[in-house]
């Protein structure tokens, strides 16, 4: 959140410093969302989400890096810990999605 507060005060960091925290929110709030699934459908539904926000949220890091906006060392230090989550996310939901055609 200090990374996006710092980007969204340079003239062009509002748009990447709202989307990578809409995005990366929503990873938390649809994971947890996720255990309390009602079904298995629904289940799926949220990791997917997941997944895709948290590849969102390695996008703006991405572009902030290569756009100069933020510190490079605070999101060189996000940016693998994000990848990571984006592969690990990725592998449940295709496990997950691979389970409910079973």
């Amino acid at each position: 959140m200090a990374l996006c507060a710092e980007v969204r005060k340079l003239p062009t960091g509002r748009t990447p410093a709202d989307q990578l925290l809409d995005a990366a929110t929503s990873v938390g709030a649809n994971y947890r969302a996720s255990s309390r699934a009602r079904s298995r459908a629904e289940f799926v539904a949220k990791l997917g989400i997941v997944a895709e926000e948290i590849d969102e949220s390695v996008y703006w890091l991405e572009l902030m890096l290569r756009a100069g906006l933020g510190d490079p060392s605070v999101i060189g230090r996000l940016l693998p810990e994000a990848k990571e989550l984006r592969a690990i996310f990725a592998a449940s939901y295709r496990t997950a999605r691979l389970g409910k055609k079973r």
